[in-house]
């Protein structure tokens, strides 16, 4: 029995096909353009995911053969607008697009201020989430508003086209700020405040319901958004204990924490979501440049990543004071500020190439620590975390994690397979078609630790000296 995972990421599609004790059969990926019609604008054509979507379904099935069931993830709160013949209505409008400021401000205003979104939704008003974009067209686009009959995530465009279903799940719900998390459902009080119509929203389901299926007969889990497939995919499930988290170093970064029961402190830019296990919950940080910031200054530098890592392997910890701020997209956790702006400190003529590479890696490592310690003590029930499950491009190598394990001081995991969202959307399509019984069990049955990256104890007392400067510089430059 095979189970497939479709991914609809911000830079491509990508595909798995696994069997039944966990092992990758198959993968297939097919890339998409972004396109940033203005600073702060970030949009895609969500015609494009769905033809990305045919070419690696069909070359995981030349590969594998057919699935017993598919599962979906994907980028997580892109407004697609639909009308009532199902045509996209105007380009998806992404996770990291920062257009929404007002909106946002407006949201609050409606719903009584922030302790009224949070009230309601259990979450702040953020630029990146969904509802705020809806409220953007409305407002600036109103022809192509007046056009609007029904409204979805980027992964249930997919499952549209394969299905011809509307669907969603919980966790994706929840970063829509339509969604109430402690509740597990549509929010009638922000629904009403902004008066949106309840037909334009799907139904959302628990993560491993079917919902409906392919023209070949083929089950399609609900599915979850990337962030809460890619923590199922690497097991933190919220049955390993508390003290597990999930880690990611990839365009952006996160840090993702099991919770025990409901919690939300949406003032801390921590978003709270249900998760893809009924009846669970996580806390979940991103700052939005992580491997991104890395990324950045290679592209800038025109080196091979090879070449700027072993150069700032021959920096200390600290790099002589050179400190950097990851906000080249602004920031969400745990500053909820678009406006924020990155920033080399420190600077000396000592300083080479090498120390602004490692600056990089230490910097983005000082805001992940920063989301850690909000994510494990949110709303009183976070709790302590002992361990990270590392995913992610940027977990790939051995200096940044490394870097990464004594700034959090916490050892971190590798998986046996570090797939992310493609290989928790697997698991959630194989229980959708009986390859396994539950979420929880699919994990048992295949993820397994491989390798454990522990702190270094002398670059973890350097770092916790220089934190405290680092946390200084967001305050003290802020525009």
């Amino acid at each position: 029995m095979t189970a497939f995972g479709l991914d609809v990421g911000t830079s491509s599609v990508k595909g798995l096909a696994v069997g039944a004790g966990g092992e990758v059969l198959a993968r297939a990926e097919v890339a998409h353009d972004l396109s940033t019609p203005r600073p702060g604008w970030s949009e895609q054509r969500p015609e494009d995911w769905w033809a990305g979507a045919e070419r690696v379904l069909a070359e995981l099935a030349a590969a594998a053969g057919a699935p017993s069931g598919i599962g979906l993830s994907g980028q997580m709160h892109g407004l697609v607008a639909l009308d009532g013949a199902d045509r996209v209505v105007r380009p998806a409008l992404l996770w990291n697009d920062q257009r929404t400021t007002a909106e946002c401000a407006e949201i609050e205003r409606r719903l009584g201020g922030p302790e009224g979104v949070a009230k309601a939704t259990g979450n702040a008003a953020l630029t990146g989430l969904t509802a705020p974009k809806l409220l953007w067209l409305e407002r600036h686009e109103p022809g192509a508003y007046a056009r609007v009959r029904s409204v979805m995530l980027p992964k249930d465009y997919v499952r549209l086209r394969l299905t011809g279903e509307r669907a969603t799940d919980v966790t994706d719900a929840s970063g829509t700020l339509w969604f109430d998390v402690r509740e597990r459902r549509w929010s009638e009080r922000m629904l009403d405040a902004l008066g949106l119509d309840r037909a334009w929203l799907p139904p959302a389901l628990e993560s491993a319901e079917a919902t409906g299926a392919t023209r070949d007969g083929v089950p399609v889990a609900a599915g979850a958004g990337d962030q809460g497939a890619g923590a199922l995919g690497v097991g933190v499930d919220g049955t390993g204990g508390d003290g597990i988290a999930s880690v990611v170093l990839g365009t952006s970064g996160v840090v993702l924490h099991c919770l025990p029961g409901y919690g939300a402190d949406p003032a801390s830019g921590i978003q709270a979501s249900a998760h893809a296990v009924p009846g669970g919950w996580f806390a979940m940080g991103v700052i939005l440049s992580a491997a991104g910031s890395l990324r950045w200054l290679r592209d800038v530098l025109d080196v091979p990543y090879e070449t700027l890592l072993a150069e700032a392997e021959r920096w200390p910890p600290g790099c002589e004071g050179l400190y950097f701020l990851p906000y080249l997209t602004g920031e969400r956790a745990p500053h909820a500020d678009p406006g924020a702006r990155g920033a080399f400190v420190g600077l000396e003529l000592r300083h080479d190439r090498g120390a602004l590479v490692r600056a990089v890696l230490e910097g983005v490592a000082y805001a992940l620590r920063d989301v850690l310690d909000v994510v494990a003590g949110l709303g009183g029930v976070g709790g302590s975390v002992s361990l990270g499950r590392l995913s992610g491009g940027g977990g790939r190598g051995d200096l940044w994690p490394a870097i990464l394990a004594s700034v959090l001081e916490v050892p971190l995991e590798r998986t046996a397979v570090d797939e992310g969202a493609a290989y928790g959307a697997a698991l959630l399509g194989g229980v959708a078609g009986g390859v396994w019984p539950s979420p929880q069990e699919a994990v048992a049955a295949c993820v397994r630790p491989v390798a454990t990256i522990e702190p270094d104890g002398a670059w973890s007392a350097t770092y916790a000296e220089l934190r405290p400067r680092y946390r200084e510089l967001y305050p003290a430059l802020r525009p």
